[in-house]
C-alpha cells in the first residue's frame, strides 16, 4: 500500500476557497495481483494473472473507492506524482481536480499508465462526492437513462480448448440470461470458423455471437474471417485490426457483411482518442473504459461525443465499475460481462452486481 496524506508533500492550496469546502485529507493506492482460473490468451496477447489497482480518497469522514486494471507501478505514480494535486483541494470540485492530474502529466504523457492512473482517482473522486451528499453516484450524474443495464457474456478465450468454451457460453446464457456472448479469435485464424462454429452450436440462436481479434489481423484476413464468420451469424467483429489504424478499421466496416457491427475504443485514453475515431467513420459500435479514458469524467466525455455522432457506445470490461455511469451515459447498448473482471470484483468488493436476465441494477438505496 503506498499512503499520500503528509502535507508537505507539496500539496496545492485548497480548491473552493471563499465558501465552505471538504478538504481531502488522503489519497491511498494499492496493487493487486490476482491469478486467473485458468491459462487466458487472445489474438496477440497471453497472461496468468491481472492486476488491479485500487484507490481510496479521504474526506469528510468518507472514503471514495476506484480503481483501474493497469500495471502495478501505477500506484507509485498516483502516491508520489498525482495524490499531490488532490490533496486539501476541495473534493466537490471534481472538475477543477481532474484538470489538475492531466495537467500534472503532460510530460509524462497522458496515454497509457497514466491515463489508468488518473482514471482510479476520478473514479474514486465522484464516489467519495456521493457518499458526501448521500446520494447513488447514478441520481447524482442525472440519471438513471435506464433501471437497468444490458450486459454481454466475453471470454471464450484463444487458449480454451472447445469443451471449455461449449461451457461457459452455455452457462452465460443459461444462468446469467446473456443475450449476447462475445468471443476471441485471431491466435490461430484458420481455426477460428470451426471455433466459432462450436460457440454457436453452444448457445443456439437463443443469444447473439460476438467475436474479437484483439488488433491481431489485416484488413484482408479481417475480410476473409468477417465472410466466413457470418455463416455463424457473428453480428460483431471488435478490433478485427489494430485500432491504431483507423483507415484499417474503415475499411473493414465499409467491406463487412451489412448485419456486422465493427466496435473498437477499449484503448482511446481521452477525448481526442474517440473524436478521431469517429471522425474516421471507424466503428459502428464505440467501446469506452472508464478503467482507461478518465474515469467517470471521461466516459461520460465519450458518450456526449457518441451521442452526437449518433454511434451507439458500449462500456468495456469492469461492470462493477461501470454500472453507475452506464445507467446514465445517453446512447448506452451494454456493458462487457468480462469473465476475469467479474471474477474478481465478486471476489474483492462488496455489492460487486450480478447479472439476471441478462441485465445488471444499480442499487438506488
Amino acid at each position: 500500500m503506498i499512503v499520500a496524506n503528509d502535507p508537505t508533500h507539496g500539496a496545492p492550496s485548497p480548491i473552493g476557497q471563499g465558501r465552505d469546502i471538504t478538504p481531502i485529507a488522503a489519497v491511498r493506492a494499492c496493487a493487486f495481483s490476482i491469478p486467473t482460473d485458468a491459462p487466458e490468451a487472445d489474438g496477440t496477447f497471453e497472461w496468468h494473472a491481472t492486476t488491479l489497482v485500487v484507490v481510496e480518497i479521504d474526506a469528510g469522514g468518507c472514503t471514495g473507492l476506484g480503481y483501474t486494471y493497469t500495471d502495478a507501478c501505477a500506484a507509485a505514480l498516483i502516491a508520489e506524482t498525482l495524490a499531490p494535486e488532490l490533496l486539501h483541494g476541495d473534493a466537490a470540485s471534481i472538475r477543477a481536480l481532474n484538470q489538475r492530474l492531466w495537467r500534472r502529466v503532460r510530460n509524462i504523457g497522458r496515454s497509457g499508465v497514466a491515463a489508468t492512473a488518473i482514471s482510479a482517482l476520478d473514479c474514486a473522486l465522484w464516489d467519495l462526492h456521493a457518499r458526501l451528499v448521500g446520494l447513488p453516484l447514478v441520481r447524482l450524474l442525472g440519471g438513471p437513462a435506464r433501471d437497468a443495464v444490458p450486459v454481454y457474456g466475453s471470454g471464450g478465450f484463444t487458449s480454451y480448448s472447445d469443451a471449455q468454451l461449449r461451457a461457459q457460453f452455455e452457462r452465460w446464457v443459461s444462468e446469467n440470461g446473456c443475450r449476447a456472448v462475445k468471443m476471441k479469435v485471431g491466435s490461430e485464424p484458420a481455426r477460428d470458423p470451426e471455433r466459432v462454429a462450436c460457440a454457436r452450436a453452444a448457445i443456439g440462436q437463443a443469444a447473439a455471437l460476438f467475436v474479437d481479434a484483439n488488433g491481431a489481423l489485416s484488413v484482408k484476413s479481417a475480410l476473409d474471417c468477417a465472410q466466413r464468420f457470418a455463416e455463424c451469424d457473428v453480428t460483431w467483429f471488435e478490433e478485427p485490426v489494430s485500432s491504431d489504424d483507423l483507415a484499417g478499421l474503415h475499411a473493414v466496416r465499409r467491406r463487412a457483411p451489412p448485419a456486422m457491427d465493427i466496435a473498437a475504443g477499449e484503448y482511446a485514453y481521452t477525448p481526442d482518442d474517440f473524436r478521431r475515431m469517429l471522425e474516421a467513420q471507424a466503428v459502428d459500435v464505440m467501446q469506452a473504459d472508464a478503467s482507461r479514458c478518465g474515469g467517470v469524467s471521461g466516459f461520460l466525455k465519450a458518450a456526449a461525443l457518441c451521442d452526437a455522432w449518433h454511434i451507439p457506445l458500449s462500456a468495456h470490461c469492469a461492470p462493477a465499475l461501470h454500472l453507475h455511469v452506464a445507467a446514465a451515459a445517453p446512447g448506452l447498448r451494454h456493458v462487457e460481462w468480462f469473465h476475469d473482471h467479474v471474477r474478481i470484483e465478486a471476489m474483492l468488493f462488496d455489492g460487486a452486481p450480478v447479472a439476471r436476465d441478462g441485465v445488471i441494477r444499480p442499487d438506488l438505496s
